[in-house]
């Protein structure tokens, strides 16, 4: 059920960058972050209130809150960057690009969580960086 919801995620995320760039069409692109970033708050939050997951929020450890709000500065410098790299460049090469995020992940999560890197999942991270660097050039 997990690469449904992987499928969905690549999807939006397309549409984020498609969306994304024509709204940032003469606009600051840290306002169009910060705009873009209320939205997605309010949904998060009306699917939280809405399904009753909100009593979740007094079981979270200091280690649990740590590192979402690790998490969410990471975020938010990704979109500002991102928002920036839209407006100055073509969606078709932005969105690549930034994608290289998932050869970074499979790196990082060998070295940091220790998770076995598999010659399958080396080979494919090899490959996206090739073929970001062929996009770039």
């Amino acid at each position: 059920m997990w690469w449904i919801y992987a499928l969905l995620a690549a999807f939006f995320a397309s549409l984020t960058a498609i969306f994304g760039k024509i709204g940032v069409t003469n606009v600051n692109s840290d306002l169009a972050t910060a705009i873009r970033t209320i939205i997605i708050l309010l949904i998060a939050w009306a699917i939280v209130l809405a399904r009753g997951e909100f009593k979740g929020i007094a079981t979270l450890s200091k280690h649990n809150l740590i590192f979402l709000v690790l998490s969410g500065v990471a975020t938010g410098l990704s979109w500002i960057f991102y928002f920036k790299a839209l407006q100055m460049g073509k969606a078709s090469q932005v969105a690549p690009v930034d994608k290289l995020s998932v050869a970074l992940t499979i790196i990082l999560s060998a070295i940091i969580l220790k998770e076995v890197l598999t010659v399958k999942t080396a080979i494919g991270a090899t490959l996206i960086i090739i073929g970001t660097l062929v996009l770039i050039f």
